[in-house]
């Protein structure tokens, strides 16, 4: 077999996705690595060593790569892209597929006019837990889903989201699109529908009261990432502009019916998603969302608080980061490069899941207004539907 030959282009934390697909003489390799930080770049060599590095994504364009694996920061996502699929290379874009509703449809647009392949890294379509929910509730086991409430409890907020760039909106929009889009993404996914409108109410009430500031520009993730960063109100050297949200709650009206709630607070002691899903006959809930917790349906009923359940379901175990999600993504995307085909994440989903998130964001800063999302194109919709091929 002859390997695919891959580009990694952002070299920051989340660039560590790349080395599943690093399998030289099994089917593919990562043969460049692109970064503006000499730093990063000697990083990822350390990983890559037969690659050669690059410090600007258009001198990638025309090494004749079969795909890129696009890990930038989230504003820059959209141009990137849209340059490598017009130049016939498939992309790997790690979500959000960009911070705006019309930079999403403009990504669309691009893979639909040059036939190039688009892939979203939403990664948690893969992970266990969401598979475990899925399965019981196409089995029926809670009924018609009616309804789906997420708390996202964000422990590590301050170190992760609130000294470098996810603190500014300009290049995430708001933490409640930029971490919300997976949330979003699966709740869509579980309620088999997409978000038509909109609202919301949240603010920056806390870290915005923290007077310590720094410039981490030069530094690496975890240069400032630490569990002993406790209590919230202690951190220090937060990033120089900080405008996006701590807390935030948002409602979403999807287009079968079905109504969602989003909790998202970064100031909590601990770091795991809750997911509650109540349908026609009954209700499933997952407690843990790694291997050891379980997800519990409740289908008969009964008053008062009960910790018993109808049906508990272990949440397996699995290799590799994110709960195992992160291999099976990888090779999902390798697979669709080489193959082509229908794949578990979606483009189009991974839009609406950004629409949602940009249109809550924009009515939590309008005192909480419901906002409409903008219909997508018919034709982009079946193109990505039918596998990204044409009739």
């Amino acid at each position: 077999m002859t390997d695919l030959r891959f580009g990694v282009v952002g070299l920051g934390a989340r660039s560590g996705i790349a080395r599943h697909a690093h399998r030289p003489g099994e089917g593919s390799a990562i043969v460049a690595v692109c970064d503006p930080v000499g730093a990063q770049q000697q990083a990822a060599l350390d990983n890559y060593p037969e690659a050669k590095a690059y410090g600007d994504h258009k001198e990638l364009l025309d090494l004749n790569l079969d795909g890129v694996f696009l890990t930038t920061p989230d504003d820059l996502h959209e141009d990137p892209a849209i340059d490598f699929l017009q130049a016939g290379v498939a992309v790997f874009v790690e979500k959000p597929l960009a911070i705006t509703t019309a930079g999403c449809d403009r990504v669309l647009q691009a893979a639909y006019d040059s036939g190039s392949r688009l892939y979203v890294g939403h990664n948690m379509r893969h992970m266990p837990v969401v598979q475990t929910m899925r399965e019981l509730i196409r089995s029926g086991a809670i009924g018609e889903v009616k309804t789906i409430w997420c708390r996202h409890f964000v422990g590590h907020g301050g170190d992760f989201y609130f000294k470098d760039w996810h603190a500014d909106r300009r290049r995430t929009t708001s933490l409640l699109l930029q971490k919300g889009a997976h949330d979003i993404d699966v709740m869509h996914w579980l309620a088999d529908g997409y978000t038509t409108r909109a609202n919301a109410l949240g603010g920056l009430v806390l870290y915005g009261g923290i007077a310590d500031r720094q410039d981490r520009s030069g530094q690496r993730f975890a240069d400032f990432v630490s569990e002993d960063n406790w209590p919230p109100l202690e951190q220090k050297g937060l990033a120089p502009v900080l405008d996006v949200e701590d807390l935030s709650m948002a409602n979403l009206q999807l287009d079968n019916g079905v109504f969602l709630t989003y909790q998202q607070c970064h100031f909590t002691p601990d770091y795991w998603r809750n997911y509650t899903v109540i349908g026609t006959a009954g209700r499933l809930e997952n407690f843990g969302d790694g291997p050891g917790g379980v997800v519990k349906v409740w289908n008969s009923r009964r008053s008062g608080y009960r910790e018993d359940a109808d049906i508990v379901v272990d949440i397996p175990s699995a290799d590799g980061g994110h709960a195992g999600a992160d291999p099976r993504l990888v090779a999902e995307f390798v697979n669709f490069v080489r193959d082509g085909g229908t794949t578990i994440t979606s483009p189009i989903a991974a839009r609406a899941a950004v629409a949602a998130g940009h249109a809550a964001t924009t009515s939590l800063r309008s005192n909480g207004v419901p906002i409409d999302i903008p219909a997508l194109d018919p034709a982009l919709i079946e193109y990505f539907d039918r596998g990204q091929s044409r009739p």
